[in-house]
């Protein structure tokens, strides 16, 4: 019965409802109390948490340092940035009011009149503002610069469509925001996080992605340069997994941050920001799982073995567990988490499924007949196969198992990825393209009316221009008018 209850929707029938069922029946988040934001449960945090230690050794590793910054923001800061302002205003939660009191009528607690704000408070929906408004007292001189400042927190941007990781009201991030005493500092910094995004979603999280520009309508609010990794989902729509923005001198010049030179001339900063969030979990998701269930990439899975014991006496279980011991005393000194699970209550097929379910990458059983031969049964989760192999070495099998599991996850979402790239001349032919998903690489002629025209008529989008595409120049496919180079298209999440 257990097992009927945890099917999933088949991605072919229905590949929205198969991800929410994953999330949810996975326990990796499940929708609030509060509209449009989610509780992330401990098995799905458990994944975000080891996420977030490869991304913070990465950024120490870079020079970067973590601070914090408040959660609510002046409204008179948010505007002093016309593009950032406009970009953000619909999303925006406003505080009003800081006391509530009981209703005269006893119905329950109203809102204080008398307690309304001398100016609105912002709920933080990026934090450039009041971050550039605390560089403005920490910066003075050239001496001081860059700043490398990195802040793991959450955020809240009124979205009324929702889907767990993907699109919530609130959700998890970190964002960088350096300062840096010229340009060219500056746009090495934008460049040199996305190659560390770039890296870490391709090494550990196991997703191919395309590393690129924006165009002007897709850039972040208040940019001069948005920098993005795109990755190709299963079901042909890209995923924005991450952005590095060059601010140059925008938010600077917003509130004033200027240094004095090495010639004693007072100039304006140049600025960065860059960010990634729990819309990662997503991309996991989608990039590698099936219809039984996760599939996670060694890396990133709490538990990435699991021993089940096959047993009918008590006798029969303490056989099997001397021989496991010491097992997983070597497979956690070489820094392996593995679990024996001989709790009683629940029968080995239960087990068998369930960690398929959460994408636990190596299953071991271990039964009387194998204590006999000296033998112990290897299943992996990424091709579904089992074998038989000595009990012997079993550790250095383990090791070796782990490290080809997460190359072969990488390798068949590159796979993917290249079978669902296609280059197109026209635009009857992209149009027939995009229906069938996938990335598409076409000439544009750089307007923003050609690429309105795109999305308006075929619900497709400039993901991206790629850093290392074809730079041959060409036609645009819709007005034939010059272009410079292949951009990347995609319907998107």
């Amino acid at each position: 019965m257990a097992k009927e209850i945890k099917e999933l929707t088949p991605r072919s029938e229905n590949y929205s409802q198969w991800y929410q069922d994953l999330v949810t029946k996975a326990d990796l988040a499940e929708s609030s109390a509060v509209r449009g934001c989610m509780v992330i449960k401990p098995y799905g945090y458990a994944i975000w948490e080891k996420m977030q230690q490869e991304l913070d050794r990465r950024f120490k590793e870079t020079g970067h340092v973590n601070a914090y910054f408040p959660l609510f923001i002046p409204k008179s800061y948010l505007s002093r940035e016309a593009d950032h302002v406009e970009g953000f205003a619909k999303e925006c939660a406003v505080v009003t009011h800081y006391r509530l009191k009981n209703a005269p009528d006893g119905s329950g607690v109203i809102v204080d009149p008398e307690a309304k704000l001398e100016e609105e408070l912002i709920v933080r929906p990026t934090s450039e503002t009041i971050i550039w408004s605390t560089y403005k007292d920490w910066i003075q001189s050239y001496r001081d610069l860059p700043i490398l400042c990195n802040q793991w927190a959450n955020v809240v941007r009124w979205e009324m469509r929702t889907r767990l990781f993907l699109r919530t009201a609130e959700f998890l991030w970190q964002e960088g925001h350096t300062a840096h005493a010229t340009e060219e500092e500056a746009v090495e910094e934008a460049r040199k996080m996305l190659g560390v995004y770039a890296d870490f979603t391709e090494n550990v999280l196991a997703v191919p992605v395309v590393c690129g520009v924006k165009s002007e309508t897709e850039r972040f609010a208040g940019a001069i340069d948005t920098y993005t990794i795109e990755a190709l989902m299963q079901d042909g729509k890209a995923l924005q997994s991450g952005t590095s923005h060059f601010l140059g001198q925008n938010f600077a010049k917003a509130f004033d941050v200027q240094f004095l030179n090495k010639e004693g001339k007072r100039e304006y900063v140049w600025a960065t920001s860059w960010g990634v969030s729990t819309r990662l979990m997503g991309a996991l998701i989608m990039s590698h799982s099936d219809d039984n269930g996760l599939v996670l990439p060694p890396s990133l899975a709490p538990l990435q073995v699991v021993v089940v014991p096959i047993y009918k006496t008590d006798e029969n279980l303490k056989e099997i567990t001397e021989k496991v011991v010491p097992i997983l005393e070597e497979c956690r000194k070489r820094g392996i988490s593995i679990k024996f699970d001989d709790n009683n209550n629940k029968k080995p097929g239960w087990k068998f499924a369930e960690y398929e379910l959460k994408g636990v990458p190596v299953r071991l059983a271990l039964g009387a007949r194998d204590l006999e031969q000296g033998t112990v049964e290897v299943a992996r989760r990424d091709t579904l196969t089992k074998e038989t192999v000595s009990i012997e070495g079993i550790c250095d099998h383990i090791e070796q198992l782990l490290k080809d599991i997460q190359k072969n996850i990488y390798q068949k979402a590159l796979d993917y990825r290249k079978a669902n790239t296609r280059t197109v001349e026209t635009y009857e032919e992209f149009k027939a393209e995009i229906e069938k998903g996938g990335f598409i690489l076409a000439h544009w002629d750089g307007t923003a009316e050609t690429e309105a025209r795109i999305k308006e008529e075929t619900k497709a989008t400039i993901r991206c221009v790629p850093l290392d595409g074809d730079l041959t120049p060409g036609v645009c496919m819709v007005t034939g008018k010059p272009s410079k180079c292949r951009v990347l298209f995609a319907r998107a999440y």
